[in-house]
């Protein structure tokens, strides 16, 4: 008889910002598999005698590979377990979620999404900003900086990622955002548009860093730290 997957959000890492119904779903699951930044005092909240199975993917750390990933969700499932496949920020946002569902499909295999908290509406909250305001703000943005290899992507829409009429937030951003701000200048970015790093979104270590984006890019061009971070710029970044 199979089992059935739940992938749940678990959030940017505060414990608090868990939904009830990721917690019910933790609470009773035979096997969680979660991603590194959702580890540590989330766990708790797991089922005592779950099996606790990290599958986290970090750039430039040894990591499982997706199709790993993926059989053993089928495992699981297939073997009658109830499994949480617990996702940082929410499932759907450049999670890969969509190569779990694909294998889940294919073997026949129920499932559910739980939705959470995205860490850029909760940076957006630690900064104390909005992510929209009429006339200035009307649009709202998710772009990742980095594709399979660790570089900026190439397909980029640079045109609409330099509207200074959006908010735009970059996911996996510091490596590559100096190339990336260059290219928004080059498609009529200004230079001094406000721009917001936050790094460790909700956890104690949380980091907030407001500078123009060509400040924010020469300040990752001398350094770049391993924390996990996002990059929000346009004109609301500056807190005005």
């Amino acid at each position: 008889m199979s089992g059935f997957v739940s992938f749940v959000g678990s959030g940017p890492g505060d414990p608090e910002l868990l939904t009830l119904k990721a917690v019910a779903r933790l609470k009773a699951a035979d096997a969680v598999l979660f991603d590194d930044l959702s580890s540590g005092a989330i766990l708790k909240y797991a089922r005592s005698g779950a099996d606790l199975i990290g599958v986290g993917k970090r750039a430039g750390r040894p990591s499982p590979k997706q199709n790993h990933v993926s059989r053993l969700l089928v495992e699981y499932a297939a073997g009658g377990a109830r499994v949480v496949r617990l996702k940082s920020g929410d499932p759907g946002v450049f999670g890969r979620l969509e190569e779990e569902l694909i294998a889940l499909r294919a073997a026949g295999i129920g499932f559910e999404i739980v939705p959470g908290v995205t860490s850029a509406t909760a940076a957006a909250a630690a900064a104390m900003i909005p992510l929209t305001r009429r006339i200035v703000a009307r649009r709202v943005q998710f772009v990742t900086g980095h594709d399979v290899t660790g570089g900026l992507p190439e397909d980029l829409n640079m045109a609409a990622l330099a509207d200074p009429l959006a908010t735009t937030i970059v996911f996996m951003p510091k490596r590559t955002f100096p190339a990336f701000a260059e290219h928004l200048v080059a498609h009529g970015l200004p230079r001094e548009t406000p721009a917001l790093l936050a790094e460790n979104v909700s956890r104690p270590d949380q980091m907030l860093a407001r500078d123009t984006v060509m400040g924010l890019a020469g300040q990752l061009a001398d350094s770049v730290s391993d924390a996990p971070a996002l990059i929000l710029y346009g004109s609301l970044a500056d807190g005005a």
